[in-house]
């Protein structure tokens, strides 16, 4: 069994909103590890400080301090995390900022709320899409 947890994927959630990380964590758990942050700051001081380099990162926009586009800018400056995609999660639904995503190379946008077949459905084409990309670039 531990082997089985060991192997699972890792998602970071990044949201100011403990009811979005609760229920996004609850319908994600039982397939990935997931570790959840509630602010910018924090995201960029787990990135940088922990061990464990997540497999994806889930991006709220809309947070205080330090928004989501501020934080995937620092993130793409992560030379460890040039393969990790990021999909941002959002309650802004806007289409000028799915555009502003897309353009800064965000894998996917999925508007809050979002029924948990789908979320889930895409995480797992991301995953797929990142290996495939790690894999053309001999990683």
């Amino acid at each position: 069994m531990a082997e089985e947890v060991n192997s699972r994927k890792n998602i970071l959630l990044v949201d100011d909103d403990e009811i979005h990380l609760s229920i996004t964590e609850e319908s994600l758990k039982d397939e990935y590890q997931i570790s959840m942050v509630k602010s910018g700051e924090e995201a960029l001081e787990f990135l940088n400080n922990n061990q464990v380099v997540p497999d994806l990162i889930l991006l709220d926009i809309l947070m205080p301090m330090m928004d989501g586009w501020i934080v995937f800018d620092k993130i793409n400056d992560i030379a460890a995390l040039k393969f990790t995609p990021i999909m941002f999660y959002t309650s802004l639904d806007d289409e000028s900022a799915k555009e502003k995503a897309y353009e800064l190379g965000a894998f996917d946008y999925i508007t809050k709320p979002c029924e948990q077949s789908v979320l889930q459905s895409k995480i797992k084409d991301t995953l797929q899409k990142a290996k495939l990309q790690r894999q053309q670039y001999g990683m």
